[in-house]
């Protein structure tokens, strides 16, 4: 019997050991990405500043205006409406539609206006962010039966929506380009931000 015990006992610190690997391994991967979102999305900020400092005042109030009137075409893929409902969503609903919001971004972000020194460090970034991600729902899809593939998950078409915008386009396709990819890496960040959260229960993951 004092055998067994010991068979047991040393299960369990095997299945323990394993287990905490695991999460130790989420956890590293979870910081990367909420890192490098939280990067794209402080360049989104700037960019945006940049673009609203070089007009006029009544430009700005007017494509504020506007743009509050206004939707980003994320806005198709469904997501949590409020902070509460964000923190009911499970961590691999909020791995999925960050990896759709990023993913709907890597063409679109070669066409955002501002300096190109930090346009071109977005989208290989993007890349980078959202194969991350892609780990991250692999590494969770375990935890959840019947959870639809990565192949399924929802995108929003910004490649036919943002295709011809450019420099060269009116003020406010700009203005609704650069407030919407700011919004989205937002979004992207509170998701994550949420969701690694998650794997430490003793943690207050309120917003």
């Amino acid at each position: 019997m004092p055998a067994m015990n010991s068979v047991v006992l040393l299960l369990s610190v095997v299945c323990l050991g394993v287990s905490s690997q695991q999460i130790t391994d989420s956890q590293r991967l979870f910081s990367i990405a909420v890192n490098r979102v939280t990067h794209l999305h402080l360049l989104a900020q700037r960019l945006f500043s940049d673009f609203e400092s070089s007009l006029q005042t009544e430009e700005q109030r007017q494509l504020n205006k506007i743009f509050l009137q206004d939707f980003c075409n994320s806005d198709y893929i469904i997501s949590p409406i409020d902070k509460h409902e964000t923190q009911r969503s499970s961590v691999l609903k909020l791995l999925s539609i960050s990896y759709g919001l990023v993913e709907s971004w890597e063409f679109p972000s070669r066409s955002l206006s501002g300096g190109s020194s930090l346009r071109n460090q977005i989208s290989p970034r993007l890349s980078e962010l959202k194969t991350g991600i892609l780990l991250l729902i692999r590494a969770n899809q375990d935890e959840a039966e019947n959870y639809p593939d990565t192949d399924t998950l929802q995108h929003a078409p910004y490649g036919n929506y943002y295709q011809s915008l450019g420099g060269n386009e009116s003020l406010r396709q700009t203005y609704e380009l650069l407030a919407c990819f700011k919004k989205d890496m937002h979004k992207v960040e509170t998701y994550l931000t949420v969701a690694k959260c998650r794997l430490s229960p003793e943690a207050n993951c309120t917003l």
